[in-house]
């Protein structure tokens, strides 16, 4: 038999897409007064309904050789630069590296397609469109994916994977990444296809495709706009892969003609949403100053 809390989550009334979309007073009543009550829902829906066994969320999940990297420059700053040897510069300033393990990615993949089912009301992103398969993953978002594991697990990949490894590519945003931002978004045909050029509210984004090995999709490449020279480069996903670049660079979703594609997007930015200026010159920072995390609280604020 459900936990009290749990089946009185199940039962509320999530607001429309409308609502939502149109920013309506009602949508943040409606997280306010329910917060406590989703969270509690979230903490007993891993209990009771999630085999911990099957669906562990830790770093076994990411690629071996970013683990290793990464796990020997905490240890030691100075090997820093067998975490960039990793790293491949495809356009001026644009990383891709290889962030999940392809084959563990079922595992990631399963928890998350329980999440869907398990019909405790989520908030969708909604900052330039509303996705419909998407979630708010950080805890400063209302109704975001409050299950405790998961909230560890996503912790662990900023503080423990993006934040060093942006202030190793661009060291200005060192100190303009001590808050967190992420959420997740899904694109198919039929739905939620494309994305129009904008930049992002972060200092540094960091782009995680989640797809699985054979799991097929067409278009929904991305464009990243150099606004000096007009250039456009445009890079696809594979499994795992993730993208990682300044938020200030230009960058559209292609519309998706087959198949579909599902990611996490993950922010840092400085407290109260503060970004480095335009054009800010590189510091010169010692490896040992990257790899630390900011002893900082949460500050509520969040871009959309």
């Amino acid at each position: 038999m459900k936990t009290k809390q749990l089946q009185l989550a199940r039962a509320l009334d999530l607001p429309t897409r409308q609502e939502m979309l149109n920013r309506d007073h009602s949508v943040q009543q409606f997280w306010a007064s329910n917060d406590d009550l989703i969270s509690d829902a979230w903490k007993e829906w891993e209990a009771s309904e999630v085999d911990a066994s099957t669906f562990t969320l830790d770093d076994s999940l990411l690629d071996k050789n970013l683990r290793e990297a990464i796990q020997q420059a905490w240890e030691n700053p100075s090997k820093e630069h067998l975490v960039k040897a990793l790293l491949e510069e495809v356009a001026p300033d644009m990383f891709q590296f290889q962030f999940f393990d392809p084959e563990r990615l079922t595992v990631l993949r399963g928890y998350l397609d329980q999440v869907w089912d398990s019909n405790i009301p989520m908030r969708p992103p909604y900052g330039i469109v509303l996705n419909r398969r998407g979630v708010m993953l950080d805890k400063r978002s209302e109704g975001y994916l409050a299950a405790p594991s998961f909230q560890t697990f996503y912790n662990e990949m900023l503080n423990t994977y993006m934040r060093p490894i942006a202030r190793l590519l661009f060291p200005e945003i060192t100190g303009y990444d001590t808050q967190t931002f992420g959420f997740s978004i899904y694109y198919d045909p039929s739905t939620d296809a494309s994305i129009r050029p904008h930049t992002d509210a972060s200092a540094v984004t960091l782009n995680i495709n989640l797809n699985l090995p054979g799991e097929e999709f067409t278009g929904s490449e991305l464009d990243f706009y150099d606004l000096v020279t007009g250039k456009v480069t445009q890079l696809s996903f594979k499994p795992g892969i993730a993208m990682i670049h300044r938020g200030s660079v230009a960058h559209a979703a292609k519309p998706i003609t087959s198949g579909d594609r599902t990611n996490f997007v993950l922010w840092l930015f400085g407290d109260r949403g503060r970004l480095p200026a335009q054009g800010a010159q590189r510091p010169v920072i010692d490896a040992t100053k990257r790899w630390t995390t900011p002893v900082t609280t949460p500050d509520g604020y969040a871009p959309f």
